[in-house]
């Protein structure tokens, strides 16, 4: 069980704060476009579903080139590769706050995911390894980076969406270039010899049992994940909740309670119950918040006290699981941090047109993609409760000598 504080785990080296810096801002790509989607949809004569697709080629991008970080970052080390990937992005949202058409800028989205990939993934490994109290303490911070980043990204997304929906785009591509330079400067990781990764080290990972049980919860986890996060503007649409500054502020509040759950609750539940005890607890709870969103899917003061009740379980999740995913396995931690991430976001990408699509037009109900959500997050309850004898190890419980010569044997080079 953890016992991390909170305090402690505030105690870290510039360069640590550098990198979690950048993670804000990367992560607030991802909750930039909410409050605007509406706006886009509008102004670029696009249906919910084409719109959804900024969250499709971005997190599947993401996830795909997640695959390969590992073996790029191995070979010119991991400073070269968060600074390629903060360039990346900067360059890609620049030219989607360009674009003159809704498939110009998901295109564009693409490239940005590439960014991501190559920067996320990395930063995960980067931060474990410079930081001072442990891969959990370190993993915390991660989280609440992804937090603050899901929460400053609608709001800003919504106050520089009220001028247009370009300008957002602009804003993030600014701020990652300030990124770029706090990395550059402040990052000093000290020499060691490079030991290459194989190309194929990531996909021959998952034969690894404790890491493809945890990155195949993250795959439908996520998916309730973005159904709540993609889908709910348009069900706040029809309710008289299209403006982006107001979407802006309610997704704010949703990010801020991921934030504060991953680094006050996650390690206090932690650090009374096994994690994977708090997995099978917070997933059903999940489940039943979207259920719930289903069923009051046409009550607005209902919807947005449930997103945010959402966001505190969503903030204990990706922290407990992605400590889970870490710790579960022997594997190296850049080759399980690309894996795992690889596969969470796949199963993003899917979830917002798929959602869209079953409430736009197969049932044309703004309950339906909710009812998604629900059954995706029971399947995850599914995968961790079926394979939990395999996270034993995250459960600070002794491994087997067959257990840890299988782990041994799939991550030998």
């Amino acid at each position: 069980m953890s016992t991390h504080s909170p305090a402690g785990i505030l105690k870290q080296p510039l360069a640590v704060w550098a990198i979690a810096f950048a993670c804000v801002v990367s992560f607030m790509g991802i909750g930039l476009v909410d409050p605007i989607l509406p706006a886009i949809a509008r102004e670029l004569q696009a249906s919910p579903t084409e719109t959804s697709l900024l969250f499709t080629t971005y997190l599947l991008i993401t996830g795909a080139a997640m695959f390969f970080t590992s073996w790029l970052s191995s070979r010119i080390g991991p400073k070269r590769t968060l600074l390629i990937g903060l360039a990346v992005i900067v360059v890609f949202a620049t030219l989607a706050g360009l674009a003159d058409s809704v498939f110009g800028v998901i295109g564009f989205r693409a490239g940005w995911g590439l960014g991501n990939a190559l920067f996320i993934s990395t930063a995960l490994a980067t931060i474990i390894g410079a930081s001072t109290g442990g891969a959990a303490g370190a993993i915390i911070l991660y989280e609440a980076a992804l937090g603050v980043g899901l929460a400053i990204g609608p709001l800003l997304g919504g106050l520089l969406g009220s001028v247009s929906w370009r300008t957002p785009f602009f804003g993030t591509a600014v701020l990652m270039a300030v990124g770029f330079v706090a990395v550059a400067s402040l990052l000093r990781l000290p020499r060691a010899t490079p030991q290459p990764t194989k190309l194929s080290a990531p996909f021959r990972a998952l034969g690894d049992k404790a890491l493809l049980t945890t990155a195949l919860a993250a795959l439908f986890y996520n998916m309730g994940f973005f159904v709540l996060l993609a889908w709910t503007p348009f069900a706040l649409v029809p309710l008289g909740m299209e403006d982006a500054m107001t979407l802006g502020w309610i997704f704010f509040g949703w990010g801020l309670a991921v934030a504060i759950s991953s680094v006050f609750v996650a390690p206090l539940l932690t650090a009374r119950m096994r994690r994977t005890t708090v997995l099978l607890v917070i997933l059903p709870l999940l489940a039943v918040t979207e259920g719930l969103m289903a069923a009051m899917a046409s009550n607005a003061t209902a919807l947005i006290v449930l997103v945010v009740v959402g966001g505190l379980l969503l903030g204990v999740m990706n922290t407990v699981l992605t400590e889970v995913s870490m710790d579960a396995t022997t594997l190296p931690r850049s080759v399980a941090s690309s894996t795992y991430s690889g596969v969470r976001f796949l199963g993003g990408a899917v979830a917002p047109p798929l959602a869209s699509w079953l409430g736009d037009t197969v049932f044309e109900s703004t309950a339906a993609p909710f009812v998604f959500g629900v059954v995706a997050l029971i399947v995850s309850a599914v995968m961790v409760a079926t394979g939990r004898r395999h996270l034993r190890r995250a459960d600070g419980l002794e491994e087997t000598e067959l257990e840890t010569a299988e782990a041994i044997g799939v991550g030998a080079e």
